[in-house]
C-alpha cells in the first residue's frame, strides 16, 4: 500500500467518523431541529457525486469514505425530512 492510499484512508476514517456522533443523537433524541435541512441535502448530494467520482477513478479510499458517510448523513436526513412532515 502506498503512502497516497495510506494518507487517503486516514482521511476517510476521520472524516467519515465525524459523522457518528450526529447519526447516534439524532436517532436517540429524535430532536432535528437544530440541522439544516438545506445543509444536508446539498452535503449528502455532493458525498453521493464523490462516491461516484471514486467509482470511475477505482479509488478504494474515496469510494469507502464517501459511501459510508452518504449512508450516515441519510440516515439524518432521514430523520430530518420525517420530522419536517409531522411540523
Amino acid at each position: 500500500m502506498s503512502l497516497s492510499d495510506l494518507l487517503g484512508y486516514a482521511a476517510a476514517l476521520l472524516t467519515t467518523s465525524a459523522f457518528v456522533p450526529q447519526v447516534v443523537q439524532t436517532p436517540r433524541t429524535r430532536d432535528t431541529r437544530a440541522i439544516s435541512l438545506g445543509m444536508y441535502l446539498l452535503f449528502s448530494a455532493g458525498v453521493a457525486l464523490w462516491w461516484i467520482y471514486g467509482i470511475l477513478l477505482a479509488a478504494w479510499p474515496i469510494i469507502l469514505a464517501n459511501g459510508i458517510t452518504l449512508l450516515l448523513a441519510l440516515v439524518v436526513l432521514g430523520y430530518k425530512l420525517t420530522e419536517s412532515q409531522r411540523l
